[in-house]
C-alpha cells in the first residue's frame, strides 16, 4: 500500500481498534477525527526536529515591498515552509541575522539562501517517521474516539518513544555537527 494520508490515519485507527476508513471524507466519525486531527499533527512532527527528508535549502526571491522597520529586505517564504533553520547568503546556508514575520523573511543582506523544514508528500516519509507519526495519531484519535484517557496516556507515551527511535534514526544519517564559535573552546587556545 502507497503511503498516503488516508494510508497513515487508517493505521492509527487500528492501533485504538478502530475501522480503517475509506476516504477522509466518508461520513463517519473516525473520518472526521481523522481529517481534522491529521495535518496539524502532521505539521507539527515534522516541525519538531531537522528532518532529513524535510529539510531544504532555496535562494529566496526579494520582494519590492520593503520592511517598515529593523531590516532593508524582505523575501517570500517558499511553498510548503513549515520552520526555518538558517539563513545565509551564496554559498553558505547560515551566518545571517534574520527574522519571520508572517509570510516573509526580513534580513539584511541583499540576497539570502534558507535552510528549511517543508511539508513533503506523504510517499517521501521514511519507516521510521511514518512509524512515529502513525503512534502520535493513534495518541491523538484515542481521546476523542474511545474516551479512554488511561489508554490515551499510554499511547502519548509510546507516540515519544516513537519520536525519539525516528530522531535518533534520522540523526545517524549525517555527520554529527561540530561546535564553531564556542567561547570556552576559544579562551583554551
Amino acid at each position: 500500500m502507497a503511503l498516503t494520508a488516508l494510508a497513515l490515519c487508517s493505521r492509527a485507527l487500528l492501533k485504538i481498534g478502530a475501522r480503517p476508513i475509506a476516504s477522509l471524507d466518508d461520513g463517519t466519525a473516525e473520518a472526521e477525527v481523522a481529517a481534522n486531527l491529521y495535518p496539524a499533527t502532521r505539521d507539527a512532527l515534522l516541525s519538531l526536529h531537522p528532518w532529513s527528508f524535510a529539510t531544504a535549502q532555496e535562494s529566496l526571491p526579494r520582494l519590492a515591498a520593503l520592511p517598515r522597520a529593523d531590516f532593508a529586505y524582505a523575501f517570500q517564504l517558499p511553498a510548503g515552509f513549515l520552520r526555518a533553520l538558517s539563513a545565509g547568503s551564496p554559498g553558505s546556508g547560515e551566518g545571517l541575522r534574520y527574522r519571520i514575520l508572517e509570510d516573509r523573511l526580513h534580513c539584511d543582506a541583499p540576497q539570502v539562501v534558507l535552510t528549511y523544514i517543508f511539508r513533503p508528500d506523504e510517499s517521501a516519509f521514511p519507516p521510521f517517521f511514518a512509524q512515529a507519526l502513525v503512534a502520535r495519531l493513534a495518541a491523538e484519535f484515542c481521546l476523542p474516539l474511545t474516551e479512554a484517557t488511561g489508554r490515551a496516556q499510554l499511547l502519548f507515551q509510546q507516540a515519544e518513544a516513537a519520536l525519539r527511535a525516528a530522531r535518533h534514526a534520522d540523526s545517524a544519517q549525517a555527520s554529527p555537527r561540530a561546535l564553531r564559535h564556542f567561547p570556552l573552546v576559544a579562551a583554551r587556545g
